[in-house]
C-alpha cells in the first residue's frame, strides 16, 4: 500500500530526521522520500493526526497467546491484531501452548499460518520436552525452521546440566537460551513477594533469593560453555548487579524486564485484585530504582510486556488459588511513557532486534517501512474499553497512563486505530 504521512515528528536518534517535523512517502513498503510539504501527485492514501510522531517499529520479544490449545485466552489472529494495534510491529511468540511448540513442522505452521501479516512474528522454540525440563527438544531443527531463542516460558530449569547442555548445543550459532530465575525449592507455593506486606496479609511469598541464586548458577554455567544466555523478567536489586557483574566479565549474557515490574509495587496486593499476581511478583521500590537504574545503565537489555492472556476462571477466584499473568500489550506504551521521557520510552521499545538477530532499520530514504505512528502526549485511565485481548487480566486496569497509539505501518500494510 502506497501512502504519504503528513506533518509527523520523527524520533529515531540513528535517523538524519530525528526531531524533525516531515512528511513521509511511503511506496511498494519503501520509504522514497522524507522532506517537508512533499506533494502527493499520485493520490495516495495521506495520513495525518493530531501531534503526530513516528518511530521505528515497536518490538516485545516476549508475547503469549493461546493456540494452539489455549484459544479461549487469545487466538493468533487477533492477538496481531492486538499487536498492531497496541503499536507492535515486532513481536516474539512464546511456546506455552498445548501442544507446546517444540518441533519443526509447529515453528513452521506458526510461520505459515502468521508470515502475511503485519506483525512479524519470531517463534520462541521450548527448550525442553513439553517444557517439563527434563529433556531437551529439538532446538537445532526448530532453528532451522526459524525459531529464534529457546525457552520454557515461566518454568525454570531445575537441572544444571540441561542447561549446560542447551548452551553448548546453541553456542556456534548464537542463538540465545532462555533461564527463568526461580528456585522452586526456596519459592515453594510462595504467591507474592516476600517480606513485611505478605506476612500481614498471611500471604506466601516468594523470597528474591529465589531468583537471584538461580541467576547467579546460570552465570557460572555460562561461564564454562561460553554459550549466549538470556535471563528474562528480572525482579530484585540483587539480580541487577550479580547481572552487571557477568557483563563486566564480557560473558554473553542479557537480559529483561516486565514493565509493570517497574510500575508497581508488592504493596498493591493488600487488596487482593489477583491481577497483581504475576511471575516474578512485584517487589519493593529499591528493587524497582535498582532495575530502572539496570535499564539506563545498559545491564538490562530489553522490556517486555509479558502478556499473558488468562480466560476468567484462573484469575476471579481466591488469590493463593489464581494464575500468575497479565496482559500488557495495550497497556505498554501508555505505561513507559509515565515512568520516562518520550526519547527514552521509544529507545525501550525499540532497542533489542540484535539480540535476536534480528534487523533493525532506521528511518532513511531507501529503506523498509516498518513504522509506528503515536501521540506521546495524551493521559488517560486505562479501563476495559482499552482491551482489544480476548482476555481481560490486566493489571493496569484503573491506572493513569500516556500516550495514544495511532497504529503501525508494516509488509505493506497500514494498521490504523480508529
Amino acid at each position: 500500500m502506497n501512502s504519504l504521512i503528513k506533518s509527523a515528528i520523527i524520533i529515531d536518534k540513528k535517523s538524519d530526521f530525528h526531531n524533525s517535523k516531515v512528511d513521509i512517502l511511503i511506496e511498494n513498503n519503501i520509504i522514497t522520500n522524507i522532506g517537508k510539504n512533499l506533494k502527493n501527485p499520485k493520490n495516495y492514501k495521506e495520513i495525518s493526526f493530531n501531534n503526530l510522531h513516528v518511530s521505528k517499529g515497536w518490538f516485545d520479544y516476549s508475547v503469549c497467546f493461546g493456540e494452539p490449545g489455549y484459544e479461549e485466552r487469545e487466538t493468533i489472529l487477533n492477538g496481531i491484531k492486538v499487536a498492531s494495534r497496541s503499536g507492535f510491529t515486532s513481536i516474539g511468540l512464546q511456546p506455552n501452548t498445548s501442544p507446546v511448540i517444540e518441533k519443526k513442522t509447529e515453528i513452521e505452521y506458526l510461520n505459515s499460518l502468521t508470515q502475511e501479516k503485519i506483525v512479524n512474528v519470531y517463534p520462541i522454540g521450548a527448550l525442553t520436552k513439553k517444557s517439563n525440563g527434563t529433556e531437551l527438544a529439538e532446538i537445532l531443527d526448530m532453528k532451522e525452521s526459524g525459531a529464534v531463542a529457546f525457552g520454557d516460558y515461566k518454568n525454570p530449569i531445575s537441572n544444571p546440566n540441561v542447561l549446560k547442555l542447551a548452551l553448548e548445543y546453541t553456542a556456534e550459532s548464537k542463538i540465545p537460551v532462555f533461564s527463568f530465575p526461580k528456585d522452586n525449592n526456596i519459592a515453594q507455593d510462595g504467591v507474592m513477594n516476600e517480606g513485611l506486606i505478605s506476612t500481614s496479609l498471611g500471604l506466601r511469598g516468594i523470597p528474591s533469593i529465589a531468583e537471584e541464586i538461580t541467576i547467579a548458577r546460570d552465570i557460572s554455567v555460562l561461564e564454562y560453555t561460553e554459550g549466549f544466555l538470556h535471563i528474562p523478567t528480572v525482579s530484585s536489586a540483587k539480580s541487577v548487579e550479580l547481572i552487571r557483574k557477568a557483563k563486566s566479565k564480557k560473558l554473553n549474557i542479557s537480559c529483561s524486564v516486565a514493565i509493570h515490574n517497574l510500575f508497581f509495587h508488592d504493596d498493591k496486593i493488600q487488596n487482593f485484585n489477583t491481577n497483581f499476581k504475576v511471575s516474578p511478583p512485584l517487589r519493593t521500590p529499591d528493587d524497582t530504582k535498582a532495575l530502572i537504574a539496570g535499564l539506563k545503565d545498559g545491564t538490562i537489555d530489553i522490556i517486555t510486556s509479558d502478556h499473558n492472556p488468562l480466560n476468567i476462571e484462573l484469575k476471579n477466584i481466591e488469590f493463593d488459588n489464581a494464575s500468575f499473568g497479565t496482559i500488557g500489550l495495550e497497556s505498554a506504551f501508555g505505561a513507559l511513557n509515565m515512568l520516562f521521557p518520550i526519547k527514552t520510552t521509544i529507545n525501550l521499545l525499540t532497542r533489542g532486534k540484535n539480540l535476536f538477530g534480528i534487523d533493525n532499520d532506521f528511518i532513511k530514504i531507501g529503506n523498509t517501512a516498518d513504522l509506528t505512528l503515536f501521540n506521546p502526549l495524551s493521559e488517560y485511565l486505562f479501563d476495559e474499553d482499552n482491551i482489544l485481548s480476548k482476555s481481560k487480566n490486566s493489571i493496569f486496569i484503573g491506572s493513569k497512563l500516556k500516550g495514544k497509539v495511532y497504529g503501525v505501518i508494516n509488509k505493506g500494510q497500514v494498521e490504523l486505530n480508529s
